[in-house]
C-alpha cells in the first residue's frame, strides 16, 4: 500500500528518521499506534453489542487484536536490538526472522479477526472492518520495510535528512513516481 505507507511515515511525528531501519521502527511505530486505536474502539464497541454473534464475533476481535499489539511491539524490539554492524550473520539473521515473524503473526491476526464476522452484516461489521483493514494495511507496509532491512542487512547506508528525501526513498522503494 505505497500511498498509504508514503503518506503515514511522512506525516510521523517521532525522531527524525536517518536510516532504513529507523525507517521500518517507525512503520512498526505506526501499525502499532493503529493497533491499539483500534483495540480501545474494539473494547467499547464489544460493551454495547447486544446481538450473540456479533458479541462473540467482537470479543474474538478483541482478542486478536490484543495479540496483534503484542507482537508488534516484539517486532519494535527485536529492530531496536537489531545488530547491524559487529554481530554475525547468524545473529543477524536470527533477529530479523523474529522481527519478521512476529510482524507477519500481527498480519495474521488482523486478518482473521475479520473472519469471525462472515454471513453477518450491519454497522458494526463495517466499522470493525474499516478499522481492521486500516490496521493491516499498515501492518503489511511495516512487514515490507522489515523485508527491506533483510535484503540490504539492515545497513543503516542510507542517510535520509528530512521531508523530501523520505518521500523519494519510499517512492523508489516501491518503485513509483
Amino acid at each position: 500500500y505505497p500511498s498509504l505507507c508514503i503518506r503515514t511515515l511522512s506525516t510521523y511525528s517521532g525522531p527524525t528518521i536517518t536510516n532504513r531501519r529507523e525507517l521500518a521502527q517507525a512503520a512498526v511505530k505506526i501499525s502499532l499506534s493503529h493497533a491499539k486505536a483500534a483495540a480501545k474502539k474494539l473494547a467499547a464497541v464489544r460493551e454495547t453489542v447486544g446481538k450473540k454473534r456479533e458479541k462473540a464475533a467482537v470479543v474474538d476481535c478483541v482478542e486478536m487484536i490484543g495479540d496483534s499489539v503484542d507482537e508488534l511491539s516484539r517486532t519494535l524490539g527485536a529492530l531496536k536490538h537489531l545488530r547491524v554492524s559487529g554481530g554475525s550473520v547468524n545473529e543477524f539473521r536470527w533477529q530479523m526472522s523474529n522481527a519478521q515473524t512476529w510482524a507477519s503473526a500481527a498480519l495474521t491476526d488482523d486478518d482473521t479477526c475479520l473472519d469471525g464476522f462472515q454471513g453477518i452484516d450491519g454497522e458494526i461489521k463495517s466499522e470493525v472492518k474499516e478499522w481492521m483493514t486500516k490496521v493491516a494495511r499498515v501492518t503489511s507496509n511495516a512487514l515490507y520495510m522489515i523485508n527491506q532491512l533483510d535484503d540490504k542487512r539492515g545497513k543503516p547506508h542510507v542517510v535520509l535528512r528530512g521531508y523530501d528525501e523520505l518521500r523519494h526513498d519510499l517512492a523508489r522503494t516501491f518503485g513509483i513516481q
